[in-house]
């Protein structure tokens, strides 16, 4: 299982939809993923360090350094396929190079 936490503002709408995009278009490329949705301030380099991938709705400052690969996915919510379609790529391509599937 490849476990991506997905991250917005308020943690409720974006994060949620970039979470439901995320699982339903990885399974559909074949790969086991669970994605968890928060809000960008209750994020912690413990609660970061449980998770494979990060995706945050933008660039977003933590305060510390992410341990893990991190790809944006504020895109997807725009839900065009010529947008979206490379943040999956991304998601593939960091899920096929460190080996997680």
């Amino acid at each position: 299982m490849i476990k991506i936490l997905a991250a917005c503002g308020a943690g409720v709408n974006s994060s949620h939809q970039i979470k439901d995009a995320i699982e339903t278009k990885m399974s559909e490329k074949g790969f086991n993923v669970h994605c968890d949705a928060v809000m960008v301030k209750d994020i912690t380099e413990e609660m970061v360090s449980k998770y494979d991938i990060f995706t945050p709705i933008a660039k977003t400052d933590l305060g510390f350094d992410v341990p893990i690969p991190v790809v944006e996915a504020g895109p997807i919510l725009y839900r065009i396929p010529t947008m979206s379609e490379p943040v999956f790529a991304e998601l593939e391509r960091v899920i096929t190079e460190k080996g997680l599937s």
